[in-house]
C-alpha cells in the first residue's frame, strides 16, 4: 500500500461516539471509489501506523480508529448501506473483516444529518445494510422536531454521563462471517486442549471458560494486557480454530475475538473478558455480546453450563465486563433455536467538518 504525500484536498466527515467506540462518519461519494487509495485515506486522517496516532485523528486505541462509510441503499425496504473499517492503529492496515455494532449506533444518525433518511416524527426507524456481512439491522432513534436528538436519559456502561437512547435490532445475523451459528457444527470443539465453543451470531467469537486457560474472568483490562503467556496461549487457540470457523488462516485477521468467561458476580448471566483479538477489550463490542448471550443460550456449551439464566422465549441476558453490563435482548423460537437481538445503545455527534489526509 503506497503513502501518498500530504494533500490540502479535505474530505467532509462528521467525527462520532456510537456506543462505546468513536471514529468518522462519511458519505461513499466523499471518499475514493478505489479501495487502495480509500485506505491510503484513512491511514493517514487516522495517523496509522503510529501507537499514539499523533499524525491523525485516532486515540491511539482500536476502540477510536474506526470508520463507517455510509451510502443511501438501492435496496427494497433498506434505508442506508453502511460498511465499517477497523483502522489498525500501529499497522498500515485497513479491515473490512468485520461488522461494528458500536459504530452501528451512530450511523441513523448520521444517515438524517446528510440527509439520506427523512426523520419520522418523534422516533425514526432506519433500516440498515451491513455491508461486511450482509445482514440487516434497525436503529430506532428519538427525532424531535425533525432533528436527531442527542441528549436524553440513557446510560450505558464504558461511557460516561448520559444521551439519548438508540435502539438496535438483529435479524438473521447467524453465520455472519463464518456461514453457520456452530462452523463447526458443534457446540464444543477441543483446540489446544480447551473446550471451546466456536460461535458467529454477528461476530465470530471463540468461547472458552477463562479459568482452563490460567485466567480467572475477574481481571482487568491492564492486567489481562500485561499477561503475555496467557495471550500467547489464547493466540494459538485462535490460530487453530480459523480454519474450523471457515476463515482460514486468521494470524493477520481481526476475527475471530476470544471470549473468556466466568460465572457472574453482578447479578447478571455471564462474566467476559474479550480479546480484540490481540488487545484486551474495555467492555465488549456489541455483536460479540451478542454471540456470547447465544453460546448461553447453546445447549452443551461452556457458557450455558456457568451462565445464570431464565426460562422462556424471550429474555434479557446481561453480559458483564470490565466496565459494567451490557444487557442483550434474546429471542428464541419454540425449538429454542435464538432468531434475533436486541439491545440498547447511545451515540453522540462530536465533530461535523473537513479532514485532510
Amino acid at each position: 500500500m503506497s503513502d501518498p504525500a500530504p494533500s490540502n484536498h479535505g474530505v467532509p466527515v462528521m467525527w462520532m461516539r456510537g456506543g462505546t467506540s468513536k471514529g468518522g462518519y462519511f458519505l461513499a461519494k466523499d471518499l475514493p471509489a478505489d479501495n487502495a487509495v480509500r485506505d491510503c485515506f484513512l491511514l493517514r486522517a487516522m495517523g496509522s501506523p503510529d501507537p499514539r496516532q499523533i499524525d491523525g485523528m485516532g486515540g491511539g486505541d482500536t476502540l477510536t480508529s474506526k470508520v463507517a462509510i455510509v451510502r443511501k441503499s438501492t435496496r427494497p425496504g433498506i434505508n442506508v448501506d453502511y460498511l465499517f473499517l477497523q483502522v489498525f492503529v500501529d499497522q498500515a492496515l485497513v479491515s473490512d473483516a468485520q461488522n461494528c455494532g458500536n459504530i452501528l449506533a451512530g450511523v441513523g444518525h448520521f444517515a438524517i444529518e446528510r440527509g439520506l433518511v427523512a426523520p419520522q416524527g418523534d422516533r425514526t426507524r432506519v433500516t440498515i445494510h451491513m455491508e461486511n456481512t450482509g445482514q440487516i439491522a434497525i436503529a430506532t432513534l428519538p427525532t424531535p422536531g425533525g432533528k436527531p436528538a442527542y441528549g436524553g436519559d440513557a446510560q450505558i456502561d464504558g461511557v460516561p454521563g448520559t444521551a439519548a437512547p438508540v435502539a438496535l435490532e438483529f435479524r438473521d445475523t447467524a453465520g455472519s462471517s463464518c456461514g453457520a451459528l456452530l462452523p463447526s457444527g458443534k457446540a464444543v470443539d477441543v483446540i489446544e486442549g480447551v473446550a471451546c465453543t466456536l460461535i458467529d451470531n454477528g461476530m465470530p467469537c471463540i468461547v472458552m471458560r477463562a479459568q482452563d486457560v490460567g485466567a480467572t474472568g475477574y481481571e482487568s483490562r491492564d492486567a489481562l494486557d500485561a499477561a503475555t503467556d496467557l495471550k500467547a496461549r489464547v493466540e494459538a487457540i485462535r490460530r487453530a480454530a480459523g480454519a474450523r470457523m471457515n476463515l482460514g488462516g486468521v494470524a493477520e485477521k481481526t476475527v475471530p475475538k476470544m471470549m473468556l468467561i466466568a460465572p457472574p458476580r453482578m447479578g447478571g448471566a455471564i462474566t467476559v473478558r474479550s480479546f480484540i483479538p490481540h488487545r484486551a477489550h474495555a467492555s465488549i463490542g456489541v455483536f460479540g455480546a451478542v454471540s456470547v448471550a447465544t453460546a448461553c443460550l447453546t445447549e452443551g456449551s461452556p457458557a450455558a453450563a456457568i451462565a445464570e439464566i431464565d426460562e422462556g422465549r424471550k429474555l434479557t441476558l446481561s453480559v458483564e465486563h470490565p466496565t459494567g453490563e451490557m444487557s442483550c435482548i434474546m429471542e428464541r423460537d419454540e425449538s429454542g433455536t435464538v432468531i434475533g437481538a436486541g439491545l440498547l445503545r447511545t451515540a453522540r455527534k462530536l465533530m461535523d467538518g473537513t479532514i485532510f489526509a
